[in-house]
C-alpha cells in the first residue's frame, strides 16, 4: 500500500509518500510544494497543480491529511483551510481515498506524545523510515501523517471515531 501524506500550508504544503506492508514501513518521498502567484486564487491553484504533479509522479493508492486546527488567527486559519480545501480536492479528483487526523493524534502516534514539538517529530520520522531524511519539518509532518494512516488504515471504526473527534 502507497499512503500519500499532505501536511497543509498556503505558503509551504509538505508531502511525503511512504511504502506500507504490514507493519512494515519504507519512505519513498518527501517534499514541499511552495505556492506561486500574486493573488489567493493564483496562490492556490499553483499548489492544486503541485500535488497534482506529486500523484502522477509516485502513483499513491491512498492519501491522508492533517485536520486544521483554529488558533486565534482567524484570518490564518481561514487562510488554511483554503489550502487544505484545494489538497482534498485534488486528492478527489485524482479518486484516492483520504483519511483525516488531528494534529495531536498523528503526533500521539508516531511520538507518543499528543503535544510534540516539530524536532521530536522529525526525529521519530528518521527512526520509523530508516534512510529518510525530511527536506524540512514540513514534508517531517507530511511523512508523519502518512504514517499515523498506516496505522489506522486498518480499521474502519478507527478511522470514523477520528473524524468525529
Amino acid at each position: 500500500m502507497r499512503i500519500l501524506g499532505i501536511d497543509p500550508g498556503l505558503r509551504n504544503l509538505g508531502w511525503g509518500v511512504i511504502e506500507s506492508h504490514g507493519s512494515k514501513l519504507s519512505h519513498v518521498a518527501n517534499g514541499v510544494c511552495h505556492s506561486d502567484g500574486d493573488d489567493l486564487g493564483e496562490r492556490l491553484l499553483s499548489l492544486h497543480n503541485q500535488v497534482t504533479e506529486v500523484i502522477e509522479a509516485h502513483a499513491p493508492d491512498q492519501a491522508a491529511i492533517e485536520q486544521t486546527f483554529v488558533n486565534k488567527d482567524g484570518a490564518g486559519t481561514l487562510k488554511l483551510g483554503q489550502a487544505r480545501g484545494v489538497a482534498l480536492l485534488t486528492l478527489a479528483k485524482a479518486g484516492l481515498p483520504v483519511g483525516e487526523y488531528a494534529p495531536n493524534r498523528v503526533k500521539k502516534t508516531v511520538v507518543g506524545v499528543g503535544h510534540a514539538d516539530k524536532t521530536q517529530v522529525m526525529h521519530m520520522v528518521k527512526l520509523q523510515l530508516p534512510g529518510c531524511n525530511p527536506e524540512n519539518a514540513d514534508a517531517a509532518d507530511a511523512l508523519a501523517i502518512a504514517i499515523c494512516h498506516a496505522f489506522y488504515r486498518g480499521t474502519a471504526d478507527r478511522q470514523l471515531r477520528e473524524v468525529r473527534a
